[in-house]
């Protein structure tokens, strides 16, 4: 089936499906887990890099429907060209008039996300042909228990589509309880006239973290980049138990002149119980002191482990887990280098050798809410190994969770 004639035909339809194909191309070009056979790897990559745009009458029918038959009067300037792409929707340049301006300035400069017509209701069907190409031939091992990831996506997605929630995230995100008193960290404020379907936001400066350019600054600088996107991770988890929980580097911009860290796309934030982070908490401290029986009891509650799993298949997950704690050990050496040539990549590659048998041996799907998690922090890790950076993980891991409350 896989010949290189049906990947090309192949990506050429997930591209233009948009929506839940684009979605897990995007999911699985940042992942560095080597699970996917090399013919799927490549299908998905491929539609990561041939993500289509609205034509412009399509476009225009969106913002009619949304932000009304007199749309343009809200800006001054709307550059009909988007700037980029993404998963459900495509993104403008465009200024607000002064009279639509939240701070009364004029010449504000805005950013338009514009959602693709009818996405919300192509979901279900694009996933179930998404599903059918990843069955086909029994490609993939039985332990990525494909049903239960294509659900999680499915509902993931339903949420994404509400650019409504996505602002109101941008809002918890600027308050003071989050990173609003944060210099080091910027968040765009939000259009009030924004809906559903559109989503007007403040245009930051910046460059994405994973340009070139990024990863050209002085060592300095890169460590501070990594060091900022680790901390955020673990004070969304433990501080905030809010997570943006989409790793791609386009969605982190850095302005090297204000020495800023900007977050541009909240779509795929997440909430977590204090329960359950509590439970994970409890998981990783074990890791990280290397108390193996205490790791899989913790595993075992939060639904990793059933507790009828052969000694193979637990070893492996509770050597993974203490390997993947290894930067927040008070036995590893600071600050630890990310990169080729580390321990980290030693770390990733002893990891990876344990994923065939644990899709060979699991007994159960992950929890659902350590899907979106565990994607972040991977992204996190990837991104410092991207930018060769040395990081004192453990004075980051010692500031967020020493101060944590347990129910």
């Amino acid at each position: 089936m896989l010949t290189e004639a049906n990947i090309t035909r192949l990506v050429s339809k997930l591209s233009q499906m948009r929506g839940a194909a684009l979605k897990l191309g995007q999911f699985m070009s940042i992942q560095d887990t080597h699970l996917l056979p090399p013919e799927v790897d490549k299908i998905f990559r491929r539609v990561q890099d041939s993500a289509h745009y609205m034509p412009d009458w399509q476009m225009q029918q969106v913002l009619y429907t949304s932000l009304g038959e007199s749309w343009a009067d809200n800006f001054t300037s709307f550059d009909r060209i988007p700037f980029a792409a993404a998963s459900i929707g495509q993104v403008h340049h465009a200024v607000l008039a002064q009279s639509q301006s939240p701070s009364g300035d004029d010449g504000q400069h805005v950013a338009v996300k514009i959602q693709f017509p009818n996405i919300a209701n192509s979901i279900a069907n694009d996933l179930g042909y998404v599903k059918m190409i990843l069955t086909a031939g029994s490609l993939l091992p039985r332990g990525l228990f494909l049903d239960r990831t294509i659900q999680v996506m499915k509902d993931e997605l339903a949420d994404e589509c509400d650019y409504s929630r996505e602002a109101s995230f941008l809002e918890r995100y600027r308050s003071p309880d989050c990173l609003g008193a944060d210099a080091r960290f910027r968040v765009p404020w939000v259009w009030p006239g924004s809906t559903e379907r559109v989503l007007v936001m403040e245009h930051v400066e910046g460059v994405s973290i994973g340009d070139a350019i990024v990863g050209g600054l002085p060592q300095e600088e890169r460590n501070e980049i990594a060091s900022r996107i680790i901390e955020l991770c673990l004070r969304e988890l433990f501080q905030f138990r809010l997570m943006q929980t989409d790793p791609n580097f386009t969605n982190f911009l850095w302005d090297s002149r204000a020495q800023q860290l900007s977050l541009v796309d909240f779509g795929a934030t997440r909430e977590y119980t204090k329960e359950f982070m509590d439970n994970w908490l409890r998981l990783l401290q074990a890791a990280a002191s290397e108390d193996r029986i205490a790791c899989a009891e913790w595993s075992q509650k939060l639904g990793y482990l059933t507790g009828e799993e052969n000694e193979v298949m637990l070893n492996a997950h509770v050597s993974s887990m203490v390997l993947l704690a290894t930067p927040f050990k008070p036995t590893t050496s600071q600050p630890f280098a990310f990169g080729s040539g580390t321990p980290w990549a030693d770390i990733t590659a002893q990891i990876r050798d344990f994923i065939p048998v644990m899709l060979k041996h699991r007994l159960t799907p992950p929890p659902r809410e350590t899907y979106s998690l565990n994607r972040k922090l991977s992204g996190a890790f990837l991104l410092a190994s991207r930018l060769r950076a040395v990081v004192d993980t453990k004075k980051l891991w010692d500031q967020v969770t020493e101060p944590y409350k347990f129910a």
